[in-house]
């Protein structure tokens, strides 16, 4: 199974997957380049920003992918 594979099953079952569950789960680093190909492929994957607070106390940004309609 491809890590895009993965990634879509996990965004199935899941609903939605972030850079952190995917370096997790699949030790993808690059988690908007898979997105970018699963992209080109056909699927609408909407991307949405949030923010969170590191263990440091500094705001950090990241995206959260679902898939369209799912």
């Amino acid at each position: 199974m491809t890590q895009c594979e993965k990634i879509l099953d996990y965004m199935r079952i899941n609903g939605s997957i972030t850079p952190l569950d995917a370096l997790r789960e699949f030790g993808c680093m690059r988690l908007a380049s898979r997105i970018a190909d699963l992209k080109a492929q056909g699927y609408d994957i909407i991307s949405k920003m949030e923010s969170n607070e590191n263990r440091y106390g500094d705001t950090v940004r990241y995206a959260r992918y679902t898939i369209k309609g799912e």
